[in-house]
């Protein structure tokens, strides 16, 4: 983190899965960051999964490390109806203080990590902006550790 390659991340509250949003500058540059990780090397973590960002709203600032399970949060996705005013929509809520980062896959998926922990209250956020599909929203909670 300290060196800029982790952006941030944590685990599911059940402790099952965890996410973790990586910044390197050629997707083949993630898997041998992420086997020589600890938390793999060990075996706590058994597997992954990639996937990268075609776009993607930095985080303003990286909060302190918080390990104690107390910064609840929402990741939420769901598919932009149009990509280009959702970016500015994602700007705004980070503007807004709800959005830490999040991004954009190719097909309009986005990615967001919000900072509240009413799984409701972020989907609300995006569905409020009309430019992402209802239907297609999801959430899922995390303690964002880094």
């Amino acid at each position: 983190r300290a060196k800029g390659i982790v952006i941030g991340g944590g685990p599911a509250p059940d402790g099952h899965t965890a996410d973790v949003f990586y910044r390197v500058t050629k997707p083949n540059q993630i898997t041998p960051l992420i086997e020589e990780d600890p938390y793999y090397a060990n075996g706590v973590w058994t597997g992954f999964r990639l996937r990268t960002f075609a776009q993607f709203v930095e985080p303003w600032e990286l909060p302190p490390v918080v390990t104690d399970g107390s910064r609840r949060v929402t990741l939420a996705e769901g598919i932009a109806t149009d990509p280009d005013m959702a970016t500015f929509a994602l700007i705004e809520l980070r503007g807004a203080g709800r959005l830490a980062y999040g991004g954009f896959f190719e097909g309009g998926q986005t990615l967001g990590l919000f900072k509240t922990a009413d799984s409701n209250e972020a989907l609300d956020w995006l569905k409020e902006t009309d430019f992402w599909k209802p239907e297609s929203l999801t959430s899922r909670p995390l303690l964002w550790v880094l």
